[in-house]
């Protein structure tokens, strides 16, 4: 696996997601003819009775081809006119079969998961749906190179059909996540008559899949959604889907507000999702919030002085106050974090919490002293973060306050940032000591919370990580035995036997401190009165279908 080149990629997307949700806290997710690419012109107008519902959103997206979207604007837009083999469970992160009539069958060795697929299925452009089209739809994932291409092409082996309604995937090695990642957004099944296996070969304004909705018409600052009249499985509650794209989160705030759009969603800024809220709460309209899956940290490199010391990482750990950055910075729109594993997951301990605490500057004070410092030596650790983060401005600023006022001098915080995209490449280098940053995750399962962050290929105590995922995330870890840790819950296929690795990793992590984490966002939508059935899924996606006024 090129783990160099799956960070870039992923500091890429980040870096687009900095330019959009700059004053954002966290983001609160998230045909037959080739379509038009003007305007749509159905009403913005929320009164208009035609059934339909209009989306208002800040969120453009790139492009609407599966096997290139990797932005939350593309894959929530192909996340509803499409299925997957496997989804969610509703308000779950458990998988359950979609376009799939079961759980894979894993044979002995973990490595090759056949599937039986569900019959009666068209494409919308009236192609049937079959194991050929599946696989089709997964080798071009892989070999149009697109964005998202490496989450398979660093997995699968080879995919055929092994029958009408049956797909066999062969994977390089074990990995017992394997369905979450069928349940990305962007491995939906897409026509082969409507597409073309090629590195670089996408329609970036072309949509031909399975599910509920057809794409209509593309605009630059619109689309139209069309209930598909041949869907298989349970129609939509409307008739279809206004997507107004608004220039800023001031535009989207004010267009919801006038009540030109049905519903608002990614992104607001915190202060207009609080002033949402007390709307709600006087009953001018509904606000829904669901636990999100990003989570933001606090990177801490092990190869530079005084963090190659674990006291002072320790240390770090306990003068954190959670509870002081959700009120002063975060307007209490997120939940304090204290496993790098978020509570979506069964697995998350709240380790760093039993440990650690929150604002516990005598033991921090205790720990400095304990590795050499004082008043007249004090640790001295500079914090980055990426310029285009107002968060992690405050963040910073609060953390560098606490420091001064509650540690004697025996800590000294300096903060520092830098343009985002110099800080994305940077990082990985490792000339940052610490710095802050969000987590968005790839797909739904604790492992890409952990192996991207843990894992190292080559390393040792001495150096630390040189070459792996603790290297691209800057924090250099290096532990032979969570390495060993990571493999085994890779390939362990029972799910309780899963968990007890994951409480080993979390109980190093918590003793080692390669990260702090901080918090865990919020995702949030607002809905007019007498638009019912608004909700969010696990992967931050706004669910179209159920949608009705």
């Amino acid at each position: 696996m090129s783990w160099f080149s799956l960070s870039v990629r992923r500091w890429r997307r980040m870096i687009q997601f900095l330019s959009l949700f700059c004053l954002c806290l966290f983001l609160v997710v998230s045909c037959a003819s080739r379509p038009q690419t003007n305007t749509p012109t159905g009403s913005a107008n929320t009164a208009t009775g035609d059934g339909r519902i209009t989306v208002g959103t800040t969120a453009k997206p790139r492009t609407l081809d599966p096997a290139d979207a990797y932005e939350l604007a593309s894959l929530g837009l192909v996340f509803n006119m499409s299925d997957r083999l496997y989804t969610y469970e509703p308000g779950s992160t458990e998988i359950m079969p979609q376009l799939a009539t079961a759980l894979p069958k894993v044979s002995s060795d973990g490595l090759t998961y056949t599937i039986p697929l569900r019959q009666g299925v068209v494409f919308h452009d009236g192609n049937p749906f079959n194991a050929e089209a599946m696989a089709f739809t997964i080798k071009r994932f892989i070999e149009n190179k697109g964005k998202p291409s490496f989450l398979l092409a660093d997995t699968v082996d080879s995919v055929k059909a092994t029958g009408e309604s049956e797909l066999s995937i062969k994977l390089k090695k074990p990995f017992a996540a394997f369905p979450s990642l069928l349940a990305f957004s962007g491995v939906c099944p897409v026509s082969p008559k409507a597409y073309e296996l090629g590195a670089g070969k996408f329609k970036p304004e072309t949509f031909v899949g399975t599910g509920p909705y057809k794409l209509a018409a593309y605009g630059t600052d619109s689309l139209r959604l069309d209930a598909f009249d041949k869907y298989w499985g349970e129609k939509p509650a409307n008739k279809g889907i206004n997507v107004q794209i608004q220039t800023s989160p001031v535009n989207l705030f004010n267009a919801f507000r006038t009540g030109a759009v049905d519903v608002a969603y990614l992104s607001l800024q915190p202060d207009q999702i609080r002033s949402l809220e007390e709307g709600a709460k006087k009953g001018d309209w509904q606000a829904i919030s669901a636990q999100g899956s990003v989570v933001s940290y606090m990177v801490l490199n092990r190869n530079q002085k005084p963090l190659d010391k674990p006291e002072v990482r320790q240390a770090i750990a306990s003068l954190i106050d959670r509870p002081l950055l959700n009120q002063r910075v975060l307007f209490n729109q997120a939940d304090a974090l204290y496993s790098m594993i978020p509570t979506t997951f069964d697995v998350s301990q709240p380790l760093f919490k039993d440990k650690y605490g929150d604002a516990s500057f005598d033991k921090a004070k205790q720990l400095l002293t304990s590795a050499g410092f004082s008043k007249e030596n004090p640790a001295k650790v500079q914090v980055w973060y990426p310029a285009s983060s107002a968060t992690r401005s405050l963040v910073a600023q609060t953390l560098k306050s606490l420091v001064d006022q509650k540690m004697d001098g025996i800590l000294q915080f300096e903060v520092s940032t830098v343009e985002a995209a110099t800080f994305y490449k940077e990082i990985t280098k490792g000339l940052y000591p610490a710095a802050l940053l969000d987590w968005y995750p790839d797909f739904l399962d604790p492992d890409n919370y952990v192996q991207p962050f843990l894992a190292c290929q080559k390393g040792s105590v001495a150096k630390g990580c040189e070459d792996g995922g603790s290297q691209t995330q800057g924090s250099f870890y290096y532990n032979e035995a969570v390495n060993k840790l990571i493999d085994q819950q890779r390939k362990e296929q029972n799910p309780e036997a899963r968990k007890q690795i994951f409480a080993q990793i979390q109980t190093q992590v918590t003793n080692d401190v390669p990260y702090v984490p901080l918090w865990q966002n919020k995702d949030y939508v607002f809905a007019q009165k007498g638009v019912s059935n608004v909700q969010l899924d696990p992967t931050q996606n706004l669910v179209y279908k159920p949608i009705k006024k």
